[in-house]
């Protein structure tokens, strides 16, 4: 049975259009920049974005079930602050272990900020809003407002963000972590009762509460695994930058964020789909790396990255009116 080719439904998706949005604007910048699509020039910067395209993951995980989490960058920082403390203490520490320390923390604060949302009822702008500054300013406690620098950081962490060791030299560790990363979330929020109670608090609180979810148990248990993330990223980061500063990743939070929404996540909770957020996060490295590359000025480059966002808000919401509506034509044919 043949089918003839529809345009119009190929691009209705939103992944494909992040995908044409994606070779457009590579073909632009190459134009532009002949350097751009060299494999150095793109290993640096998934390199350089890793932490922000793994973070992403969960803060899907948040805005799905309609919440968001503004304090990660500070969760990332003293994640990271910690671990690298630690090593620079006791140097014995084993790279795993330096990891695990900090994602282990990084789960801690987030379960904390995931229960005072929950069991407190605090809206979760106002509650990561609080954190954010409270864990920001507790880096700086720890720390005694100094730095941990590179010669305090251990040669073998230094170097897990330099290697290839975990694909037996095909790829950058950085790179390698992302692909895993992703590969899983893709599993588990598919194809596990534990992924689509996700979908279903933030599609329904109510209905998911009524049919047996708890509610509570779930929104705390997406706030510390983007604490869990975070932890990571914070020992990503020490790694990549062979130092642990109290300043590390402030405003990650709106890349992050960013990458989410373009990716097409609904702020309202309740849709949004692991690829797309690959490719809302490919998008945002993209345009991170490639506007200084063809001499745009870095006042410019947040102000660019504010009108995406907006941009990408305004069809999100587009985009799901539309759909409600083509869904109460339905109902009433």
């Amino acid at each position: 049975m043949n089918k003839k080719f529809d345009l119009k439904k190929l691009t209705s998706s939103r992944e494909m259009s992040l995908v044409i949005v994606l070779i457009v604007l590579c073909v632009f910048i190459q134009l532009r920049n002949s350097t751009f699509l060299q494999f150095g020039t793109i290993e640096a910067m998934l390199k350089n974005y890793a932490v922000m395209m793994i973070m992403a993951l969960g803060m899907m995980c948040v805005l799905l079930t309609g919440g968001i989490d503004i304090a990660i960058g500070s969760t990332l920082a003293f994640s990271g602050m910690f671990s690298a403390l630690i090593m620079r203490d006791h140097p014995g520490v084993p790279v795993i272990g330096g990891f695990l320390i900090s994602m282990v923390v990084g789960m801690v604060l987030g379960a904390v900020i995931g229960v005072v949302i929950s069991k407190g009822k605090v809206p979760p702008i106002v509650a990561t809003l609080g954190f954010m500054n409270i864990y920001r300013g507790c880096t700086y406690l720890i720390a005694d407002s100094r730095w941990v620098a590179a010669y305090q950081v251990p040669e073998g962490f230094k170097a897990f963000a330099q290697s290839y060791y975990l694909t037996g030299g095909l790829l950058n560790n950085m790179i390698t972590v992302i692909i895993i990363c992703y590969v899983i979330f893709f599993i588990a929020l598919k194809w596990t009762t534990a992924g689509r109670r996700v979908y279903a608090v933030g599609s329904n609180a109510e209905a998911a509460e009524v049919s047996g979810i708890n509610v509570d148990s779930v929104k705390i248990g997406v706030y510390s695994l983007m604490g869990l993330l975070s932890g990571l990223g914070g020992a990503l980061w020490v790694s990549l930058y062979a130092s642990a500063q109290g300043d590390m990743a402030t405003g990650l939070e709106m890349d992050v964020i960013a990458a989410c929404v373009v990716g097409g996540v609904s702020l309202n909770g309740g849709r949004g789909t692991v690829p797309g957020v690959f490719l809302g996060g490919l998008i945002m490295a993209i345009i991170g790396k490639a506007l200084p590359l063809i001499g745009v000025s870095q006042f410019w480059q947040s102000a660019i990255k504010g009108l995406i966002i907006l941009f990408a808000v305004i069809l999100n919401v587009v985009t799901q009116r539309t759909m409600d509506k083509n869904a109460l034509k339905r109902r009433e044919m």
